[in-house]
């Protein structure tokens, strides 16, 4: 038997189970998070893939991208992540267009009108990376992308029954009880589906339920009546759920700021926002308020920081910026003496200018800065994409963190680095040293960087960087990041171990061997 045959074998015969549901949000990327980790405790090897991903929430992988909620599946299934747990990710940089993004490298732009007729093109690409993962794994969970009754999508599908039909993976339909109508989500999927998408669908699943399941004991009745699939049980609202990386921008506008926190920070929220994760640890600090600014809202101005995310079309978003008036609110932060942080795209959008002479983002040209760095910046050459270990000089403490960038940016403030990266200097301040700027992503999760960075900005002192920080002449309970991730994530599989039905769906999965 060759190589190739083997690895088709193995993808036959390896359980598979693929989470797909009745519409955008439902809680696809977290029910596969929580499966990952659910079966990896079982001792299972458990490998998540999603086929096709629109996100420009990134995570660094081999060099490569993949979306973030693959990489956190990866973390749930304990492994280490992979370009082939989504093989293909679209990174939206225009409302018509997206970078495409093939085993974690840049392949090219798709226009949204030539994506179904160029799609199916990518489907060898898919197949080699299930292929792969299924060659080293008990159990492949798989993410849907947006609903399978989007038929008007179903020609050339590699996201949601397309694939399923080429690698024979069964389906588990989720429909989202908290946003209503799921009964007819459901009952209404299963009528524009044809015969042969049908077919793969072997259950269901309620997402997100409030109150006393027993009270829609008819509802799944009616469901299994009128579909013929069974239920694999109803899974309540997990409350806990907003510690973990949020996959959507959508879901930025949802997040509640922690009202009793005592330093502000204000995000403005920008059309092509990009690795917004990079604000969770902020968001879930004790000691901190973190609001998202929209555009229509001025920014704050009792704000004590303002943080310039990152963006996936950075000229496009500067002119956002300005026509929200955000240019002008961020000019008389400065003047108040608030901080400013810019970060990867933030970064870029607060100097001299930006030049994309290649058209790399948007049309060529150059576009003025917001001036507030001594910086210039030129999109060309190749993109960075890797993880890296550095050091925050100000308070000589280590930060793993990852870059993702098209661009390279030099400038008088350059000489005033915040980090020591590979033996060099990383990022810019200004001469009074408070607008910062990097391209490094992730810096938060580093609990000893983030509270000592907190603590500058309070302007209040702390018993150590690793203890707890003094706001306001009282101690908060000091944040940490990662195991408040591993924690959630243990929370949520046990949380679907209790409601659904483990043991039917891992049967479901089994039944492609």
């Amino acid at each position: 038997m060759t190589r190739s045959s083997k690895q088709k074998a193995d993808m036959s015969s390896t359980p598979a189970i693929m989470i797909q549901g009745t519409g955008s949000n439902v809680g696809k990327s977290l029910l596969v998070a929580g499966l990952c980790r659910y079966f990896a405790g079982q001792g299972l090897r458990v490998r998540p893939f999603k086929p096709q991903n629109m996100s420009n929430n990134a995570a660094a992988v081999e060099g490569g991208e993949i979306g973030r909620a693959q990489a956190l599946q990866a973390r749930a299934a304990r492994v280490a992540p992979s370009v082939h747990m989504n093989p293909i990710l679209l990174k939206p940089d225009s409302e018509r267009g997206s970078q495409l993004i093939v085993h974690g490298q840049r392949f090219g732009r798709l226009e949204a009108r030539d994506f179904t007729s160029k799609r199916e093109r990518l489907l060898p690409f898919v197949m080699e990376s299930f292929t792969r993962l299924a060659g080293e794994a008990d159990l492949v969970i798989v993410e849907g992308a947006g609903s399978p009754a989007e038929t008007n999508l179903r020609g050339g599908d590699i996201a949601n029954m397309g694939f399923a039909r080429e690698a024979g993976v069964p389906v588990i339909l989720a429909g989202d009880i908290d946003r209503g109508g799921v009964i007819a989500s459901l009952v209404g999927t299963h009528a524009v589906l044809d015969a042969d998408d049908r077919a793969m669908i072997r259950g269901f699943l309620i997402n997100k339920f409030r109150g006393d399941p027993a009270l829609f004991a008819a509802g799944l009745d009616t469901i299994a009546a009128r579909t013929g699939w069974p239920s694999l049980g109803i899974l309540p609202w997990f409350p806990e759920a907003d510690r973990l990386p949020a996959e959507d921008a959508m879901d930025l506008r949802r997040a509640r700021p922690n009202a009793g926190g005592t330093i502000r920070i204000a995000v403005p929220v920008l059309p092509r926002i990009a690795n917004f994760d990079d604000l969770d640890p902020l968001r879930l600090e004790p000691s901190v308020t973190l609001t998202f600014i929209e555009r229509g809202q001025a920014l704050p101005g009792d704000a004590d920081l303002v943080i310039l995310p990152g963006s996936k079309a950075t000229i496009a978003d500067l002119a956002a910026f300005r026509a929200a008036g955000w240019d002008i609110d961020l000019s008389a932060h400065i003047r108040r003496g608030g901080a400013v942080l810019g970060l990867c795209g933030g970064y870029q959008m607060l100097g001299r200018t930006i030049a994309d002479p290649d058209g790399l983002e948007g049309p060529a040209g150059t576009a003025e800065g917001l001036g507030h760095l001594a910086i210039d910046t030129v999109l060309a050459g190749d993109k960075t994409v890797r993880p890296v270990q550095a050091e925050a000089l100000d308070y000589a403490t280590p930060v793993e963190a990852y870059e993702i960038h098209l661009g390279r940016s030099s400038g008088a403030d350059c000489a005033r680095p915040l980090f020591r990266l590979d033996g060099r200097p990383e990022g810019a301040r200004s001469a009074d040293g408070r607008v910062l700027g990097t391209y490094l992503h992730g810096l938060f999760t580093a609990d000893a960087f983030r509270r000592a960075f907190l603590a500058w900005l309070s302007g209040t002192a702390t018993t150590g960087i690793d203890g707890p920080s003094i706001r306001d002449g009282r101690a908060d309970k000091a944040l940490a990041y990662d195991m408040t991730i591993e924690e959630t994530l243990d929370g949520l599989a046990a949380h679907i171990g209790r409601h659904l039905d483990t043991e039917a769906l891992l049967a479901a999965g089994s039944s492609r061997a």
